[in-house]
């Protein structure tokens, strides 16, 4: 089973579906004992990081992702979470990867929405892939590049497009949303 931490955050039944036309099922959960008993667990959103947080730390969840042993998939804003901090809100986050977010300046078109090209792939969400590969992308705030980028992307200057370390991955991109592609980083999770 596929647990799908529900923290009040928007893009959670896009996810669920997109994970039931490749033939799995998934519960949207904050339960605990559920999340322990996944067999891999994904943390989707689209929302704002220092509201995210709170509910995080409301359910008791921040401490406790933290601690997980399984497969575990952050998806945009669940990826900005995982790092160290965020500029939005101006929020402590998870701490999981080495990574700080911050806002694009206003150089050029802000939020970051398209397709964009993935580039230095590396890691299990990219077995049997190469680059370039476009996905689909939809963020105003970016992670910065760090021991554990396992893509870059190209928006105004390079950023973590995913990011991988230990049982922990994700994606600044929607998977969900990146048709071919995407589907196939999916599966590439979901065989971990």
């Amino acid at each position: 089973m596929i647990a799908i931490i529900d923290y009040n955050a928007g893009n959670i039944s896009s996810v669920q579906n997109a994970l039931k036309r490749l033939g799995y099922e998934s519960i949207i959960t904050r339960d605990k004992e559920q999340i322990l008993s996944a067999d891999k667990v994904i943390l989707p959103g689209v929302g704002e990081a220092s509201t995210a947080m709170s509910y995080l730390k409301e359910y008791e969840l921040d401490a406790f992702i933290k601690e997980l042993k399984q497969p575990f998939l952050g998806i945009c804003l669940g990826m900005q979470l995982m790092c160290n901090s965020s500029e939005e809100g101006t929020v402590d986050c998870l701490g999981i990867f080495n990574s700080d977010v911050k806002l694009f300046p206003p150089k050029e078109k802000v939020p970051h929405i398209g397709w964009n090209s993935l580039s230095e792939l590396k890691g299990d969400l990219f077995n049997s892939m190469n680059a370039p590969k476009d996905v689909y992308f939809v963020h105003s705030f970016y992670a910065e590049l760090c021991e554990e980028t396992s893509a870059n992307c190209d928006y105004i200057f390079p950023f973590s497009a995913a990011l991988q370390k230990d049982n922990f991955y994700a994606t600044q991109f929607h998977p969900e949303k990146s048709a071919g592609v995407g589907e196939q980083i999916l599966k590439n999770f979901l065989v971990l």
